[in-house]
């Protein structure tokens, strides 16, 4: 893989609820077309750090920078300085298509209304065009034959790929994935893991908080491995994970193994 400049950087995050400090000084980058998978034992901070990426949790210091924009504050660096509203956030945001781990899909609308709809509200597209793209990114994710239906009628796999449709649909620059998996049943999980291996093939970039290792090394170009709100150990992901440097990676993945 060609070196690039960062995309995204993270520097000296911190978060902090109260007294407890979930995020103790994170710093990582991700190269555009990189595939970086977050992973960890529970609590050990990585979907709260995902989350301050596009700021659905506010940081407690530290920066974060999306093309060397300064993410979530207006007038960096000057006397000026302040955190930027959800509406002065939404351009940002924008660039970062975000796949949580539960669908939150509206059960009123149809699957293409649902990819849709962000378009039309939010970057006001005509409904044609809208419904255009919605079809495009909804065949990416194999549902376009589903478009007219209502997402009762989903498992809950395909409930998740039409979420990651509309992620695709605001054509963002970075794909964030909070354990897209860990709310579906054992054997949907496979259909969501292949449409986004497909989707990193296709040269996008990502940032992926997940607990399936297996998928990480093959997918991901690197894995950063979190624990106690700090990275202790990374590198190239089928290295990290088939040979761990530091004890407590090599623990975690001992355990998670049986």
């Amino acid at each position: 893989m060609t070196v690039s400049q960062p995309l995204l950087r993270v520097e000296d995050l911190r978060k902090n609820y109260g007294t407890v400090e979930v995020l103790r000084g994170i710093d990582f980058s991700v190269r555009k077309g990189e595939k970086v998978a977050l992973i960890g034992p529970s609590g050990s901070g990585k979907s709260t750090c995902l989350r301050c990426v596009n700021m659905l949790e506010k940081p407690s210091s530290g920066s974060i920078y999306l093309d060397d924009a300064r993410v979530g504050v207006r007038d960096p660096g000057t006397r000026r300085e302040r955190l930027m509203s959800d509406a002065e956030l939404a351009p940002q945001r924008q660039q970062m298509g975000m796949v949580f781990q539960l669908f939150y899909l509206w059960p009123h609308l149809t699957v293409l209304e649902n990819v849709s709809i962000g378009l039309r509200r939010v970057q006001n597209l005509p409904a044609k065009a809208a419904d255009e793209i919605a079809i495009e990114m909804l065949e990416k994710v194999h549902m376009a034959h589903k478009a007219d239906a209502y997402p009762d009628f989903l498992s809950g796999g395909q409930q998740q790929r039409v979420a990651i449709a509309r992620a695709l649909a605001q054509r963002p620059t970075l794909l964030l994935f909070d354990e897209p998996t860990s709310a579906l049943d054992p054997e949907l999980v496979g259909e969501v893991l292949n449409v986004i291996h497909e989707l990193a093939d296709e040269g996008r970039t990502m940032l992926l908080v997940t607990h399936e290792i297996r998928f990480a090394r093959d997918v991901a170009d690197r894995v950063i491995f979190m624990d106690g709100g700090v990275v202790v150990e990374e590198g190239p992901a089928k290295d990290l994970i088939m040979h761990p440097q530091n004890e407590r990676t090599q623990a975690f993945l001992r355990q998670i193994a049986h």
